[in-house]
């Protein structure tokens, strides 16, 4: 993908804002550049948007749609899938339902092929369109199904996380896990669109912030300056705990709808010049430095077999261990260490790991598909706002850094 590599997080005047589909409140644009027009888009973001939903639909799909498949899961659908569902029919789609099961574990190939004959089902055409509403798990798989069903076909984001606005939404990728590792299957595959409500993070439980925090984090310390600066201020103006409660505070929804417009243009900076992660970049704009702390939470929810730690959750503990490595290879400074994990203390209480078995999370990172001619490329820090790539980190350093966490 084309657009200019931005070197800071963009200003508030870099973001284009407009009033579209005629909506109640003023929101954010943020578009994504391809070489190829038609995997070009945008990404919008505001307040209380959901029942319009159908207008970014309507204008970025073919005028002879017909049906519009709308996939996720029964906890999202029964708070939030009526106002959607609506929506789209307004606009005169048909409307079809399939919920999936929620949760990690679910996202393979049973789940996959279940999707996929119901779109056979209900005789989706390529002219039509899915719509992936709920978190990361739903996103992902769904982004899959469409890459590979009738070999593509039309899909929007609508995601119902702090993870999944931030992170999964944006950029293209989807897949599916295996036994063997975590998004082992999987394609790169553009969405038309996608739509950000802010709202429904009213109702995230407290586990689910924890997780998106985490992920923003990790972008923060990745782009350093502003960005990393309004996500600590933020974390620590409004404390997770109060989050639900805070919804009454106009100074919170601006400077929340402020932040998750930031950490998604920072991420669209990176991928709309790097949209499928070339393997022979190294530099600090790669695609492969938001790998950062993924690296060792990919081989920890392996390990627990997805069931014990939410997918931020393991981020936020893959940066500070990562973190530590960044430490031994990289000089990464001992206080940005410790400023990183109280920041990382603010998101949230982690689940505790120190039961895990080191041994087994380095046999799972030998899974990891960042493995590239037999060695495993790092996305670490060199300082808060520095990422660098790094292959060929010594076993012994990665044994003990993990030990050193887990002893914590």
């Amino acid at each position: 993908m084309a657009g200019a590599a931005h070197s800071h997080v963009a200003s508030p005047a870099a973001l284009k804002r407009k009033r579209r589909f005629d909506l109640p409140s003023e929101m954010q644009e943020i578009k994504i550049l391809a070489n190829q027009k038609q995997n070009s888009y945008k990404i919008i973001v505001g307040r209380d948007i959901l029942n319009h939903s159908s207008g970014l639909i309507k204008e970025n799909l073919c005028y002879r749609a017909k049906k519009v498949a709308i996939i996720s899961n029964r906890k999202v659908f029964k708070l939030y899938g009526n106002v959607v569902e609506e929506s789209v029919k307004k606009a005169g789609f048909e409307a079809c339902i399939y919920l999936m099961p929620d949760g990690e574990k679910h996202k393979n190939f049973k789940t996959l092929k279940k999707v996929i004959e119901f779109l056979s089902e209900q005789r989706m055409r390529r002219t039509d369109a899915i719509v992936a509403f709920g978190g990361g798990v739903v996103g992902d798989l769904v982004g899959f199904a469409a890459a590979v069903y009738l070999r593509g076909i039309s899909y929007f984001q609508i995601p119902t996380t702090l993870l999944a606005m931030i992170d999964s939404s944006v950029g293209g990728k989807t897949g599916i896990d295996t036994e063997f590792g975590k998004n082992l299957v999987g394609a790169f595959y553009q969405p038309k669109g996608v739509l950000v409500d802010i709202s429904v993070l009213k109702t995230l439980p407290l586990r689910e912030l924890t997780s998106g925090f985490c992920e923003a984090i990790k972008q923060g310390a990745l782009a350093g300056g502003e960005l990393f600066n309004l996500t600590a201020h933020f974390l620590k103006d409004f404390p997770v705990k109060n989050f639900r409660q805070s919804f009454s505070n106009e100074e919170f929804l601006r400077l929340l709808e402020k932040l998750i417009a930031y950490q998604i243009d920072f991420k669209a900076s990176i991928v709309s010049q790097d949209e499928a992660e070339d393997v022979d970049r190294r530099d600090s704009r790669s695609r492969k430095i938001l790998n950062f702390g993924h690296t060792i939470a990919h081989a920890i929810e392996k390990v627990t077999d997805y069931k014990l730690f939410k997918h931020g959750e393991a981020v936020g503990i893959g940066i500070l261990i990562e973190a530590e490595i960044s430490k031994s290879v990289a000089n990464f400074p001992e206080d940005e260490l410790q400023l990183l994990s109280d920041i990382i203390g603010l998101a949230g209480k982690l689940p505790a790991c120190h039961n895990l078995d080191s041994s087994k999370i380095l046999q799972a990172i030998s899974f990891d598909k960042k493995n590239i001619n037999d060695g495993l490329e790092w996305a670490l820090l060199e300082k808060i706002g520095k990422p660098v790539i790094l292959e060929g980190i010594p076993q012994k350093t990665l044994e003990e850094s993990i030990k050193k966490f887990l002893k914590r």
